[in-house]
């Protein structure tokens, strides 16, 4: 059983900068993939980025976000620069199962209850 619990999303002007937190329970953290998703209003929940065997990051994102983690804290991250207000959206982080594409949210078991993050323009 892995349980996740994200924070740091807020309210944000364009251009500025969150870092979002995903602390982890269970042992098994540092053996699992984790990703990060987000689900806007009114739009189905997509791939932001993953940290496993490798990183990946959507093409809406690459060079502006970054996942990285902590395995002694049980934490993964996603600090996000540059934000645009078309980032605005619950973002969740996520546990990879065995099996599955990684960019697909089929692939992960546990979820995090999510996090606002809201970009003004």
């Amino acid at each position: 059983q892995v349980q996740l619990v994200e924070s740091g999303g807020g309210l944000v002007q364009a251009g500025g900068s969150l870092r979002l937190s995903c602390a982890a329970s269970g042992r098994t953290f540092s053996s699992r993939g984790m990703g990060w998703f987000r689900q806007a209003p009114g739009k189905e929940r997509e791939f932001v980025a993953r940290s496993g065997s490798s990183t990946s990051y959507s093409d809406s994102v690459k060079g502006r976000f970054t996942i990285f983690r902590d395995n002694n804290a049980n934490t993964v991250y996603l600090q996000m620069n540059s934000l645009k207000p078309e980032d605005t959206a619950v973002y969740y982080c996520a546990a990879r199962k065995i099996g599955g594409v990684y960019y697909s949210d089929y692939a992960y078991d546990y979820w995090g209850q999510g996090t606002q993050v809201t970009v003004s323009s």
